[in-house]
């Protein structure tokens, strides 16, 4: 099957459920960050999909890997797709905006494909990748530049939280290879790795947040956590891995462009957040990289 082909109605169908969902993410994060902090919810959320992931498994009849490597492979990827980018887009949401923290977070393909060119010995650059890379560096310094002159407390340390994210993002792509080499189901991964981070981040929030000390979250609180453990991380997987098997990898990556406007419109439409016209214009040249970046629109109108 190629990576190329038309995508089918129905995979436009999941796609667009799936941007809804990872963009959920941002805007549940964003409402449970009212009465938890950032740690915490990185432990809620991954704790609770992993036993989500893990019946999901049990119901497939797929095994658990057992092998200590394995494991530590896990850790590894845990540690760079999970546990260091939640942390920084969590801690970065309580400066910044859930729609802009989704915008500077799809700037994660510009990241991989430029840490893999160095990396991996298969990946290199093209023009079309160093073209899209640089609108996409550029609108990132639109969107640093917008927030040094707006003066708010904070804002350009939240956007620099969620850029360091991105970066973490692309390297767990990277390092990410490896499974398929190592005979690893993608949903197993999932669950491995989610699990992994889940037992390295309990320490941390023992230590930092001290959750025997912080009052009792609402019920709008633990709603939005639920929310983000099953629906936006969980659920997320299992539609993600789905799409990678009927549609190919290549297509599921438009999900990218999608996943910032269902953030967007979450934002400004539940939680009143709004973007200034230097923003959409950062928002505007992240997107056109990202297209340049993938090079079918290009090579149809060609």
């Amino acid at each position: 099957m190629s990576d190329t082909r038309r995508i089918l109605a129905g995979e436009w169908v999941l796609l667009g459920l799936l941007s809804l969902l990872w963009g959920g993410s941002f805007f549940f994060a964003k409402v449970a960050l009212s009465e938890v902090p950032p740690l915490t919810i990185v432990l809620a959320r991954v704790a609770i999909a992993a036993s989500a992931l893990w019946l999901y498994l049990r119901l497939r009849g797929a095994a658990i890997p057992s092998s200590a490597a394995i494991w530590w492979a896990f850790c590894g990827m845990g540690f760079l797709n999970n546990l260091l980018p939640f942390s920084l887009i969590f801690w970065g949401q309580t400066f910044i905006d859930s729609g802009l923290a989704s915008i500077i977070n799809a700037t994660t393909p510009l990241f991989s494909i430029l840490i893999a060119h160095f990396l991996a010995a298969d990946e290199r650059l093209s023009l079309n990748k160093l073209a899209g890379i640089a609108l996409g560096i550029a609108g990132v310094a639109v969107l640093l530049s917008a927030h040094t002159s707006s003066g708010r407390d904070g804002a350009f340390w939240g956007v620099l939280a969620c850029l360091g994210a991105a970066v973490s993002y692309g390297f767990a792509n990277t390092f990410g290879r490896r499974f398929k080499r190592m005979g690893i189901a993608p949903a197993v991964g999932a669950f491995g790795q989610i699990t992994a981070t889940a037992c390295m981040a309990l320490p941390l929030v023992l230590l930092v947040d001290r959750p025997w000390q912080q009052g009792m979250p609402g019920l709008v609180t633990w709603g939005a956590l639920i929310g983000l453990a099953l629906l936006s991380t969980a659920l997320a997987y299992i539609i993600f891995f789905r799409l990678i098997a009927t549609a190919g990898a290549t297509n599921t990556s438009l999900v990218t462009l999608l996943i910032p406007v269902s953030a967007v419109l979450l934002g400004a439409g539940f939680l009143g957040e709004r973007l200034s016209a230097l923003q959409f214009g950062g928002m505007a040249l992240i997107g056109l990289g990202l297209i340049v970046l993938d090079g079918r629109l290009l090579d149809r109108s060609r």
